[in-house]
């Protein structure tokens, strides 16, 4: 049976019933970052995870890569996004695919957090195709 995850969020700000929201740490993430997991193995999803992250104005994500792909939908605020050596500037509306090994990091620009949508593959279909 499928999940609904209602917003209760104001104002601009992001928040979902039901959804924890978690510390994002680790790999030169910025203090003050946040993660929610908006659908994931709690729900059901096999197959993928979305996930919504906060970073504070002139933070950044986690300078790092992957054995995945993802897709990025930014929500709110600008940013400049390294995806390899190239550096993008971006902001609301826009969309990323980072490939799987892809170097990328966020860096929050503006005066409002950086919120973005980030898609990935789950852990349990990481480990099955893993196994091929």
């Amino acid at each position: 049976m499928g999940t609904v995850h209602k917003q209760i969020g104001k104002d601009g700000n992001f928040e979902w019933e039901g959804i924890e929201i978690e510390p994002y740490q680790g790999g030169g993430a910025s203090e003050g970052s946040c993660r929610h997991v908006i659908i994931g193995p709690t729900d059901g999803a096999q197959n993928f995870a979305m996930r919504y992250f906060e970073i504070p104005p002139g933070g950044q994500s986690s300078f790092e890569h992957h054995l995945h792909d993802q897709g990025i939908m930014i929500m709110k605020g600008r940013a400049r996004v390294l995806l390899g050596w190239e550096i993008h500037e971006i902001g609301p509306g826009d969309v990323i695919y980072i490939p799987q090994h892809e170097q990328h990091q966020f860096e929050s620009i503006s005066d409002e957090p950086l919120g973005f949508l980030c898609v990935i593959p789950s852990k349990e279909w990481l480990q099955k195709i893993q196994t091929l």
